[in-house]
């Protein structure tokens, strides 16, 4: 078994095994070379784009700089916008849904460490080598979600359809769809209901209005 199936195993893998190296240094020079280009140079960015990830949809921009650890473990849905400093350390898979928006430095991780210290230094693996070694789980973000600025998603956690998630936010748990949820650690702090539409909110509407459905 490669390492890299290992990761997709969940099982404990070798982060400085040469096939894992060679994968994310290339993702490291093609996420550098995406974050050096030009806002107004968009055939390039989106040859980088399609480069760097497993799927990068249709109508989807991101602003850069950004950063992605193994890139083609990654799968970003149509028209998701993504702003400033973009993290996403994808060891295990990273997936994100259609029309999702995130503010500026959100950051997506998905390796775990062992707790205790001698274990986080050196295990031996299956050969009976001493091997730095950790493990990682998946994050899948659906549909339709909104995340302020400097979130974090932590490995393992789904979070469903229509979500938003407050500025500064750690998500260490699963989110239902359609909660606002904020807080260190996350927390739902209600579901969004259609009362919630801006129809409802005259002083910040103006002259604007809501598109019936």
């Amino acid at each position: 078994m490669t390492e890299e199936q290992k990761i997709f195993k969940g099982e404990l893998f070798s982060p400085g095994a040469p096939e894992l190296r060679a994968i994310k240094l290339r993702s490291h020079n093609l996420s550098q070379a995406y974050s050096q280009a030009r806002e107004d140079e968009t055939e390039k960015r989106a040859a980088l784009a399609q480069d760097i990830l497993a799927e990068f949809g249709e109508g989807s921009f991101m602003q850069g700089p950004i950063f992605f650890h193994y890139g083609r473990h990654t799968r970003i849905g149509k028209r998701v916008f993504i702003n400033y400093n973009f993290t996403v350390q994808d060891d295990a898979p990273v997936t994100i849904g259609d029309d999702c928006n995130f503010g500026p430095n959100c950051t997506i991780v998905t390796p775990v460490h062992p707790m205790l210290p001698d274990e986080r230094f050196l295990m031996y693996n299956e050969h009976g080598e001493k091997k730095h070694m950790c493990y990682a789980r998946p994050v899948v973000i659906g549909h339709d979600c909104w995340f302020g600025a400097n979130v974090v998603v932590c490995p393992g956690v789904t979070i469903g359809d229509g979500c938003v998630i407050g500025a500064g936010s750690v998500v260490t748990r699963d989110i239902p769809s359609m909660s606002f949820a904020a807080g260190v650690p996350c927390k739902v702090i209600r579901p969004i209901t259609a009362e919630d539409t801006m129809a409802n909110k005259p002083e910040i509407l103006g002259d604007n209005r809501v598109i019936e459905k």
